[in-house]
């Protein structure tokens, strides 16, 4: 076998144990690790310090407490997106807010620490849940698994792509128009035959748009950049890493740190972020993973004009070494 043969079946042997290795990593890592990370909690009443600092005792390091002035507040502070639960003190004993929409999850470890909270023969915290997860959906595992055959699609869209058509504008054209057409049809998925997700069907619409383009976008982008290398580029970040980040099937704050809040500025995090965000909350909390998916989108616009660029001066160059040399 040729030494350049035998070179490159070595760096493919390496180059595939490596992605093994990254899948292994970015799957079963953050499964294993999972546990709550300073999950912002509020609290509020006479006996707000105090379960605060029993809080702090019985699980350190896994809530971050905030004190807020009454229950208004409170229930502001869950439908904002801006707590998870919501502990009220009064006469009567605690009660404990939840919204489970923003995750299944985390609601159902707040439950758990809703009955610890009680002293022995004592009645247990009553829990209420003030956002609601999709009554056909309840555990939130329809919606978790809408983020890898997005993300899927999207990759095999720019592949299709970057193969069948020719030309910037072209190919610019042909992702808008999966995105919205793809949209269309994943909102009708979810929303009718599934139905894991309430809300506008154009709102979720718009979302699931927003994250084909994004990833087929950039996809497409590399390629024009790299060659085929993107592709292979695109999968590694937005699939195999981006995926089991994205938290879809858990909270961010579930996640190993930093890994959890990466995940949210990657396209798959940040898509299921704004999905909640529309199809819960009435768009609270949407401004974050907006600003991602629009920054994604509008990489994806610049890379193709880098690409062209590179082409163009590359051309440029073997032309002028293949002019003839003028003899004197």
């Amino acid at each position: 076998m040729p030494p350049t043969t035998a070179g490159r079946v070595v760096g493919v042997i390496v180059g595939v144990v490596v992605v093994q290795f990254v899948m292994l990593v970015a799957f079963a890592w953050p499964a294993t690790r999972s546990a709550p990370r300073d999950v912002p909690i509020v609290v509020t009443g006479p006996q707000a310090s105090a379960v605060a600092q029993r809080l702090e005792q019985q699980r350190p390091g896994a809530f971050d407490v905030r004190t807020v002035p009454d229950e208004v507040s409170a229930r502001t502070a869950l439908t904002d997106r801006d707590a998870y639960a919501a502990i009220v003190t009064g006469p009567q004993g605690p009660r404990m807010l939840v919204a489970s929409a923003a995750s299944p999850t985390v609601a159902q470890l707040l439950q758990q620490v809703a009955q610890n909270m009680s002293p022995p023969a004592a009645p247990t915290v009553p829990v209420r849940d003030v956002v609601a997860a999709d009554p056909d959906d309840p555990r939130g595992a329809g919606f978790g698994a809408l983020a890898l055959p997005l993300v899927m699609s999207s990759l095999a869209a720019a592949v299709i792509v970057t193969f069948a058509i020719r030309g910037i504008g072209r190919q610019a054209a042909a992702v808008a128009g999966i995105a919205v057409l793809g949209g269309a049809c994943a909102a009708a998925l979810a929303q009718g035959w599934l139905s894991v997700l309430p809300g506008s069907y154009l709102a979720v619409s718009g979302v699931m748009a927003l994250a084909i383009a994004a990833v087929a976008g950039v996809v497409t982008g590399l390629v024009s950049v790299m060659g085929r290398p993107g592709i292979g580029l695109g999968a590694l970040v937005f699939m195999l890493i981006g995926n089991p980040l994205s938290a879809a099937t858990s909270a961010p704050e579930m996640l190993p740190q930093p890994w959890g809040e990466i995940g949210q500025w990657l396209p798959p995090g940040a898509a299921a972020t704004l999905l909640r965000s529309v199809a819960f909350f009435d768009g609270a909390g949407a401004g974050t993973p907006l600003t991602v998916l629009l920054g994604w989108i509008l990489l994806g616009a610049l890379l193709p004009v880098v690409g062209g660029l590179r082409g163009r001066r590359a051309e440029t160059a073997d032309n002028g070494r293949n002019e003839p040399a003028l003899v004197p």
